[in-house]
Formats: structure tokens, C-alpha cells, sequence
């Protein structure tokens, strides 16, 4: 039965697990990575996560996302760093800009952040992922979306 259960709920989670993986590395193949170890985590807990596996998927693909950005990410030298970001590049370096502001919140924040804006996840499924009150959400989504405006320079 869990095996059926979860070979029909697999092609969504993948889904889930790759989207929320490439927002956060921008690299195919990393992030097929970690949609893997994701599902492997789920399949291996699925009775203890069958009914909030979509929302446990993107926290769990969120966290190896950055782990593995942490443990990729390697030191330029200053004079290459020019040559990364030309004009047409613009997209890219905000990718980079926003991951390095994702990476600098407290992880209660980042979580918030992954399920309600990478997953679109509503503030009640949110709280249900997080075992948390709607209204921790609500303060935890606020306080990273100031953090990330100051971070930024925003207005937004």
C-alpha cells in the first residue's frame, strides 16, 4: 500500500522537489540531485509524512538546495568576478544576489520563504508543513521579506 500511494503521488513530488531545487541552484543536474534525495527521504518516512508529503518535500528539497549550494560554492578571485557579470547577465546576478540574502536568514525564515513563495503554498498549509500556528507564519514571512528588503536595498 505505501508503495502504491506513493508511485501515485511520485511525478508531483519530483515536480515540487526539481522546482523548488533549481530556484535556489540554477543547475539542472544539482537539482535533479536533490529532488532524488528528497523522494528517497520520503519514500523512507512516507508513513510518518503521506499526508503533508507535498509541502515536506519542498522544506527537505529546500534545505539539501542550499546545503549543496553551501558546500559547491567556491571563492573567485575579485578580477574574475567582473567578467561573471556582464549587462545581459542581469537575471543571473540577481539569482546569485537573492540566494546569498536566502542563505543569510534564520532557518525558521528561509522555510517560510521556500513553502510560500517557491512552492506557493497558502499560510494555513504553511503552518501545517512547520508544525507551527498560522500567525508564526504570518510573523516569521514579515520579518525575512524586511530582512531580505534591507538586504537588497528594496522598496518592495
Amino acid at each position: 500500500m505505501i508503495s502504491t500511494e506513493f508511485e501515485t503521488a511520485f511525478d508531483e513530488l519530483h515536480r515540487v522537489a526539481y522546482t523548488v531545487a533549481y530556484k535556489i541552484l540554477n543547475d539542472r543536474d544539482e537539482s535533479q540531485d536533490v529532488a532524488q534525495e528528497s523522494l528517497a527521504r520520503a519514500f523512507a518516512s512516507w508513513k510518518k509524512v503521506r499526508d503533508y508529503a507535498g509541502p515536506w518535500v519542498a522544506k527537505t528539497a529546500g534545505h539539501l538546495a542550499i546545503d549543496r549550494w553551501r558546500r559547491l560554492k567556491r571563492p573567485l578571485p575579485a578580477s574574475s568576478l567582473a567578467s561573471l557579470y556582464r549587462p545581459a547577465d542581469d537575471e543571473a546576478a540577481m539569482r546569485v544576489t537573492i540566494r546569498e540574502a536566502l542563505v543569510r536568514l534564520p532557518k525558521r525564515q528561509r522555510e517560510v520563504l521556500v513553502l510560500r513563495y517557491l512552492t506557493d503554498l497558502t499560510e494555513e498549509s504553511t503552518a501545517r508543513a512547520l508544525g507551527v500556528k498560522v500567525g508564526t507564519v504570518k510573523q516569521h514571512n514579515a520579518r525575512a521579506l524586511a530582512a531580505l528588503r534591507t538586504r537588497l536595498g528594496g522598496d518592495a
